[in-house]
């Protein structure tokens, strides 16, 4: 049973796929020159070149360069290349003396774009195209655009498979099967858990979940998304983190709880037929071990939706000019590709600390991977949720912290005496199954300025002094672990302070008591 186009499964990635696609069709007809197209996918992106000039011209002919066979009329054999045109300078050449009209398509000539030749060739070619119906597309995973060019070129982002062309591989693999019928509902399953990945990349863990299970069924979603969970960690900036944790595991925090449950069900066709618009996303402050990044994973379980963590720090690679802004827009690009999704950044501050300000010792790296964030942020229409945390606010950007940019601010603050009491339950619970003979009050009471990860390594220092012993740990192994801490609130005063100044006015307490003591201030 096929999905049918108009399903409203199929419409949100259908339409930003034709909206490329029709762009892509325009600038050709336009006559535009010069055309950066940023894709992985060569033969699917070439394809979708074809069909356009077959849609749209007939007299129009496509050739396509790469370094090791020179120029090649697309669809003949390798062997059929024009001579002598290996490297970029001759085919940029040969290039500029044909007159018939055609698309030159140029694979992965981002290495030699550095080169004064290969650049002063290009914009030759510009200017000989004039009048003519001939362009050239360069195609590469990689956006790099020397500063000559950019006034003569369009960038494209070619995208991933949408659900519809999805569809397609798995019904081609299914006819290769034993079980060539599935029900819509199995295929759907199967189909959004390999959004995100390539036409290739799809094919082989259909291919893989067939050989593994004999047929593929519903069933066979697991290994799907296991598969795609290592392709998410090979891209080596995105993680697919699993937590097996729900929200029951964070002690206190009762506001932001309920700001989260009220949006558990925010990404459903149910929100949108009632008018509500899709959340963008919340920043966490607080102090560090109060278990801001742990909400951010136990949120995960409570939406239903898969988390991916952004690691900033290997988005940074000096090894090429616009690598870094590459695996910004490819890491951005592949958590829009599996939205809905939650995408998590732990300590936003370490990772865009002074990104505005950085030309001086990074070239202006950090400050054009801050402004792509940003812009990213600002104009997303994809359902990818920004969950972010931060310990030192002063470090944050101010245009971070503007209303707009996440739907709300929330600051955690060390644990009340009451959520003490709950950190010392949840992760007593955790360790023995009877807590009957501890004082919880008590340990909250001795407790006073600890964190929940100080009161969970408090518990842990306890055990290992009674299993030194061979004896099983009391109230007072604990008490004495406490009494033996010195919390980050007292060896940090001024920066605890100074965060909560900060927040009282600018942020919403995570706890329900600060949040109601607020509300009847106010």
């Amino acid at each position: 049973m096929k999905v049918q186009e108009n399903s409203a499964l199929l419409k949100p990635t259908r339409l930003r796929s034709i909206t490329m696609k029709e762009e892509l069709s325009t600038l050709i007809k336009a006559q535009y020159p010069l055309i950066h197209l940023i894709t992985p996918e060569e033969e699917r992106a070439e394809q979708a070149v074809s069909r356009i000039v077959q849609d749209n011209t007939e007299h129009r002919r496509v050739f396509v360069w790469t370094v090791t066979h020179g120029i090649v009329e697309y669809g003949q054999s390798r062997q059929m290349t024009q001579h002598n045109t290996v490297s970029p300078e001759a085919a940029l050449e040969w290039v500029v003396r044909q007159k018939e009209p055609a698309i030159y398509v140029f694979k992965d000539l981002h290495p030699f774009l550095d080169g004064a030749v290969v650049t002063r060739w290009l914009r030759d070619a510009i200017a000989a195209f004039k009048g003519t119906e001939k362009l050239i597309i360069l195609m590469s995973p990689i956006q790099q655009v020397p500063i000559e060019l950019e006034k003569e070129v369009v960038v494209l982002d070619y995208p991933l498979p949408d659900l519809t062309e999805l569809n397609q591989v798995l019904s081609s693999q299914l006819q290769k099967g034993k079980n060539r019928r599935l029900d819509t509902e199995a295929r759907e399953k199967l189909l959004k858990a390999a959004l995100g990945l390539t036409k290739d990349e799809a094919e082989k863990v259909y291919r893989k979940a067939q050989v593994k299970a004999g047929r593929l069924t519903e069933e066979e979603v697991e290994i799907v998304l296991s598969e795609k969970k290592q392709l998410i960690r090979r891209n080596g900036i995105l993680d697919y983190i699993e937590e097996d944790e729900t929200l029951s595991a964070v002690g206190g925090l009762e506001e932001l709880k309920l700001w989260l449950r009220q949006r558990s069900n925010a990404f459903t066709e149910r929100a949108r037929e009632y008018g509500l618009p899709q959340p963008k996303g919340m920043l966490i402050l607080g102090v560090p071990g109060c278990g801001k990044s742990l909400i951010a994973k136990t949120t995960s379980r409570l939406w239903g939706l898969p988390l991916l963590r952004l690691d900033m720090g290997r988005v940074y690679d000096g090894s090429m000019v616009g690598r870094s802004e590459a695996n910004l827009r490819n890491a951005l690009k592949t958590a829009e590709s599996i939205s809905p999704v939650i995408l998590f950044i732990d300590e936003l501050d370490k990772a865009f600390a002074g990104g505005a300000g950085s030309g001086d010792s990074d070239g202006g790296t950090s400050g054009r991977i801050f402004g792509s964030f940003l812009t990213w942020m600002q104009e997303k229409t994809s359902p990818v949720f920004v969950m972010a945390t931060a310990n030192r606010v002063e470090r944050l950007p101010g245009e971070f912290l503007r209303k707009g940019r996440f739907d709300e601010i929330f600051f955690v603050d060390l644990p009340t005496p009451a959520e003490r009491q709950d950190i010392f339950r949840i992760h007593l619970g955790k360790r023995r199954s009877d807590i009957t003979r501890f004082d919880l009050e008590q340990l909250a009471k001795v407790s006073d300025g600890f964190s929940g990860a100080e009161i969970e390594q408090a518990i842990i220092a306890a055990m290992y002094d009674a299993f030194a012993q061979d004896r099983e740990f009391t109230q007072l192994d604990i008490i004495a672990a406490i009494k033996a801490t010195l919390p980050l609130s007292r060896t940090m005063t001024e920066q605890v302070t100074a965060l909560r100044d900060w927040a009282r006015q600018r942020a919403r307490p995570a706890s329900a008591s600060v949040a109601e003591y607020q509300r009847l201030e106010f």
